[in-house]
């Protein structure tokens, strides 16, 4: 590839604005575009929406771009490896195939793929309308909680756990009569594991690859863990129990039977891969697949990874990843995220932020943007249910946590809220002086 690159990053979320603000510190970096993007990125946001391959393709042409790199996971699932291959071969992808992309795209398939690679996750069952009779007995022999996951994609609201078995069957019966729409035609049934969640996200030309800095990410709209999922209310890294022992039986029984999984079926994945690991008792156990990085955790990610990320994907993309050398930043870093009043039910938006050069002035902490959009008047307003995610580096993870609350407090806007509790969990498992 030629010295300088031009990016087109794909999306308008958290995940995009820490991933853009990254990219922007490679010197290998000529111009960087943004599709649709949002204020945070406003200085390099062009209007496509990135399942538009064809205006996608338009773009690219009349800017020069050497590289994509896709953040969601629609355009991947859609097959947006694919089409640039097929059209213009010359422009990399970062994510994979289409074919690769149904680890995220359908959770029968990815369940299957763990089943004939031997990957540790829990048992399970698909379930269509047509053997429904089969999913209620497969829910009757397992133990309460019960885990029930929509085949397709949606919007990150398929899955759902339920403490009562009559609940869980009626449930059951909602999703494969169209609750969900297509994406819950099939149901997987899963037994439910108890333990210590972490994000672990593995960066792949197909052959190499690098573990980043793990992280923990809080669900819950509430303190404490409660109340309803969202897509993410804060991040955390590093993860205590992610230690030295857990990440080799990670990289050991997870990671590379996964690539050498995906080579043996010939599917073609140059990109991240998410795993949503569950740590049961010492022995990680894989959750999900995500095919991209994950919201909010890549706003702690990225600032941890100590590499030129330009060089990283290059590596990607010529299959020379293990060529490029990756450190992890010693210190710990925590973003909190603020949300619209309501959310994850309904919300208004457009209201005003204030506050938000407080916290640029601080050392260390950085806002990202996700629900925001640029005002007439050059106010900065609410557009989503996430709308920032402050971010901030700390030496140990009660300094980071402390700092990104700081941040946080400092901004306002109508029915603004965030949890005060992100990284308690981990903090108590630190040893204590």
């Amino acid at each position: 590839m030629k010295e300088k690159l031009n990016i087109l990053l794909l999306g308008s979320g958290g995940r995009e604005s820490a991933l853009a603000w990254k990219i922007a510190q490679s010197a290998r970096l000529g111009n960087l575009y943004v599709a649709p993007g949002n204020a945070g990125t406003a200085q390099w946001n062009i209007p496509v929406a990135p399942t538009d391959f064809e205006a996608v393709k338009a773009e690219v042409e009349a800017r020069c771009i050497d590289m994509i790199v896709v953040g969601p996971e629609q355009p991947l699932v859609d097959g947006i490896y694919d089409y640039f291959a097929q059209e213009m071969p010359a422009v990399k992808v970062i994510g994979p195939s289409k074919a690769a992309a149904r680890l995220e795209g359908s959770k029968e398939f990815a369940k299957e793929f763990m089943a004939r690679n031997v990957i540790p996750t829990a048992r399970f069952m698909s379930v269509t309308e047509d053997t429904l009779d089969e999913g209620l007995h497969f829910l009757e022999a397992l133990q309460p909680p019960y885990v029930l996951k929509a085949d397709g994609l949606a919007a990150g609201k398929g899955v759902i756990i339920l403490d009562s078995l009559a609940d869980a069957k009626d449930t059951l019966s909602e999703m494969l009569g169209g609750m969900f729409g297509n994406a819950s035609a099939t149901v997987v049934i899963e037994e439910y594991l108890s333990g210590l969640e972490c994000s672990v996200f593995v960066l792949t030309d197909g052959e190499h690859y690098k573990i980043l800095p793990v992280a923990k990410d809080y669900k819950r709209i509430g303190d404490g863990d409660t109340g309803p999922n969202t897509g993410g209310m804060g991040s955390v890294s590093p993860v205590p129990f992610a230690d030295e022992e857990f990440m080799e039986k990670v990289r050991s029984r997870i990671v590379e039977p996964t690539l050498a999984g995906l080579r043996r079926e010939n599917l073609t994945y140059k990109g991240f891969i998410f795993l949503g690991l569950m740590n049961k008792g010492g022995e990680p156990y894989v959750i999900e697949y995500n095919v991209r990085m994950g919201d909010p955790e890549t706003q702690s990610v990225m600032p941890r990874i100590g590499a030129d990320i330009l060089e990283l994907f290059e590596g990607v993309a010529e299959g020379t990843l293990n060529l490029k050398p990756m450190t992890a930043d010693r210190r710990a870093v925590a973003s909190v995220v603020l949300v619209s009043g309501g959310y994850p039910g309904s919300y208004e938006k457009g209201k005003a932020i204030s506050g938000l050069e407080d916290v640029a002035s601080d050392d260390g902490t950085i806002v990202f943007h996700a629900g925001t959009k640029e005002g007439p008047d050059g106010m900065t307003l609410t557009s989503g249910g996430r709308v920032l995610a402050v971010t901030a580096y700390g030496d140990d993870i009660p300094a980071a946590v402390a700092a990104a609350r700081r941040g946080a407090d400092k901004i306002t806007f109508e029915g603004a809220y965030h949890r005060s509790d992100i990284g308690s969990d981990l903090i108590a498992l630190l040893p204590k002086d």
